[in-house]
């Protein structure tokens, strides 16, 4: 382990999880599999915006 640190946060209210990749990227998703999965993907799915 690195050391990293990725947080995940229920939205009170909501089915929605909010994820903070160590990079600083944000994602949110409804399933838990899929916001590990994109976490874990890092760097893939962490492009800043507006690149291509």
């Amino acid at each position: 382990m690195t050391g990293e640190v990725y947080r995940v946060a229920w939205l009170p209210g909501t089915d929605v999880l909010h994820g903070t990749c160590h990079c600083g990227r944000e994602h949110t998703a409804q399933d838990p599999v899929e916001m590990w999965e994109w976490m874990l993907a890092h760097p893939r799915g962490h492009e800043t915006e507006g690149a291509k």
